[in-house]
């Protein structure tokens, strides 16, 4: 399927999780829970990274940590375009701080 901004999506069929083809094998990698049971040494070693070393933990965690504030400002300048709410009452309801939705806002009298 092509998509008009120049990506492409290929759908496959999880299930067929085989032994037999390399792409079974590769969604057999995906479904697995643990590095150890994967095919892939590249995909398992990635796994490995970030389930069992603090590194990758730590690295998950800002990873999380940066989309949950992305969430929160996309929010927050939902609300502020809507106008309906004040500056005060935006930054309790997107759990952002005052001065990050007052920046957000353009608004110079803070």
């Amino acid at each position: 399927m092509e998509i008009n901004d120049g990506s492409h999506i290929i759908y496959v069929n999880g299930s067929m999780r085989t032994n037999d083809t390399a792409l079974g094998k590769l969604i057999n990698d995906f479904y697995c829970t643990e590095a150890k049971d994967m095919h892939y040494k590249e995909l398992a070693d990635r796994v490995r990274l970030f389930k069992e070393t603090k590194e990758g933990a730590d690295s998950m965690s800002n990873v999380l940590e940066e989309m949950k504030n992305e969430v929160k400002t996309e929010n927050a300048l939902k609300m502020i375009e809507c106008g309906k709410l004040t500056l005060e009452e935006i930054a309790t309801c997107s759990g952002l701080s005052l001065d990050k939705v007052r920046e957000l806002a353009g608004d110079k009298s803070a």
